[in-house]
């Protein structure tokens, strides 16, 4: 992700907040704390610059004359009243994190006070609801004692309040809050898994749905395994629409879809183009609406997970124009057809999955078949391994469509365009550039990509593993044997040169003893 140099200092300043936890906890348990403490004090700092604007003569005046002009008015029904309605929430004057700061900096700080904090604002609107569950002010983690805990909290309070959050430009916070998801993702190694796509594959994933659309009037967007949201988010970045997405997404982890929700607000997508919703995407529809069909679906679900495979789905409109269900030990078409069922007849869908959902058998072969028949798959793109910080494995990306004039499938072997980042593989914008430009071309790239033609595909058996298609083979250069020859002959006399000089040395000694000198004479009639 390129940042701004406001989203360079306030990353910076941010992460730095985390040193006073890193030493206690891992990075998949301080992120909670810290990322809430972010959230709760730009919620706070937001309202009471609002306060500023509508109260003040100086509406550039700092926090601290707003904490006093709120203080003093905070009977006004009137200012309550247009702060709800412009915001969505109001946090009273003692439960601000410019208060709570001032206890810290007093020491009159209890834990308690942030607690209360937290719960009146998770009560105030249905928005906030949970969002701070995950931040356990009285884990042993933080501290061996009460005190102890009391001051840890104290210092993360401290760290974040030397931060200004609200006056930044454009979307310089919601930029750094995504950097610090991706840096506690790299910190948790595998248990990041279920929240962060690195922003490189999440750029691609979201890039191959624009491709040829003009969507300036607007869109919709759908992430039915959202994680943080930064799949989602990337529709306003790279998207034509810009201010006018409207996003869908479901989590099923309550941790993940808080952070996703916290994502979305810090990025100032307004509550009215927000649709997120904490479920179990297999096991329930949603959106059930049937009008809720999507411009882009796009998503990284885990992979080859266990699921239901219920009977019961058979009759359910998302499988069952196939016949068969995914099977329980792999969930992979499960959640591919999910979002295929959700997408426009216009529109244009990416997932991540495993290789195994090219080749294998049984019902997934069967659901492939179908698929391939009808022409929904567009392309196959092959990525690299180690790009993901929840496996090695190297993965594809399927790109599906509903309108396609035909049933042919373009294949693009990407997997050796990358950059090696300490233990991790990254992509490249030249090799998310390369990507791009061979897909809207469709032809073929000698070792790199081929558009195959259904016949092609069928007389595969609807085997779609890439080798198949893509021969990226390398043949070795061919042996020079006149070199070869005389390289070994060289090594010969070279051999000999040696042989005969050791045995020169060897003529020149004397063995200062009967056994000496038998074990020398040993030595020269072997040599």
């Amino acid at each position: 992700m390129t940042l701004s140099n406001t989203t360079t200092s306030l990353q910076q300043g941010l992460f730095s907040a985390a040193d006073s936890l890193r030493s206690k906890m891992d990075a998949s348990q301080y992120k909670n704390y810290l990322l809430g403490t972010v959230f709760y004090k730009y919620l706070s700092d937001h309202m009471l610059y609002n306060v500023l604007e509508l109260l003040s003569d100086e509406p550039d005046g700092t926090l601290d004359q707003a904490q006093k002009i709120y203080e003093d008015n905070a009977d006004d029904a009137e200012l309550v009243n247009e702060l709800r309605v412009s915001l969505g929430y109001v946090i009273e004057p003692e439960y601000t994190y410019n208060s709570i700061l001032n206890a810290v900096n007093n020491h009159t700080f209890q834990v308690k006070q942030l607690g209360d904090a937290f719960n009146k604002l998770e009560s105030s609107d249905q928005d906030f609801e949970g969002l701070f569950d995950d931040y356990d002010l009285y884990s042993k983690s933080l501290g061996s004692t009460a005190q102890k805990r009391t001051d840890t909290i104290a210092g993360v309070i401290q760290a974040i309040g030397k931060i200004e959050l609200v006056k930044t430009s454009g979307d310089s916070l919601g930029d750094a809050y995504e950097y610090l998801i991706s840096q506690f993702a790299s910190e948790s190694g595998k248990k990041a898994g279920e929240f962060y796509t690195p922003q490189q594959v999440s750029e691609l994933l979201t890039r191959l749905t624009l491709v040829g659309k003009d969507y300036s009037a607007g869109m919709t967007v759908y992430d039915p395994a959202m994680g943080s949201g930064s799949l989602l988010l990337n529709f306003k970045k790279y998207g034509s629409a810009h201010d006018r997405v409207t996003y869908y997404g479901q989590e099923i982890n309550t941790s993940t879809y808080n952070l996703a929700k916290m994502n979305l607000i810090l990025h100032n997508i307004d509550q009215a183009n927000r649709h997120l919703r904490n479920g179990d995407t297999l096991d329930e529809d949603w959106p059930a609406e049937e009008a809720n069909n999507f411009d882009a679906v796009v998503m990284n679900p885990p992979y080859s997970l266990k699921w239901s495979a219920n009977k019961g789905f058979l009759d359910d409109p998302r499988f069952s124009p196939y016949g068969v269900l995914p099977p329980k030990s792999k969930a992979d078409y499960a959640f591919l057809l999910h979002g295929y069922y959700h997408l426009k007849h216009s529109g244009v869908m990416s997932i991540v999955l495993p290789h195994g959902v090219l080749f294998r058998g049984g019902a997934e072969g069967k659901i492939r078949q179908k698929l391939l028949e009808n022409g929904a798959i567009d392309a196959i793109i092959g990525l690299p391994a180690n790009l993901f910080y929840s496996t090695g494995i190297p993965t594809v990306i399927v790109v599906l469509k509903k309108d396609k004039q035909d049933r042919d499938v373009m294949f693009i072997d990407a997997s050796k365009g990358f950059e090696k980042v300490k233990t991790q593989n990254k992509l490249r914008e030249e090799d998310i550039n390369r990507i791009l430009t061979t897909y809207s071309a469709r032809q073929d790239v000698e070792k790199y990509a081929h558009l195959a033609k259904f016949d092609e595909i069928k007389e595969n058996d609807f085997n779609l593993n890439i080798p198949r298609y893509v021969d990226t083979f390398e043949e070795e250069p061919p042996v020079d044997v006149q070199k070869l020859v005389a390289d070994m002959a060289g090594i010969t006399k070279e051999e000999k040169e040696t042989t005969d000089e050791i045995k020169y040395s060897l003529d020149e000694l004397v063995g200062t003893d009967s056994d000496a000198q038998k074990m020398l004479d040993q030595l020269k009639d072997i040599l």
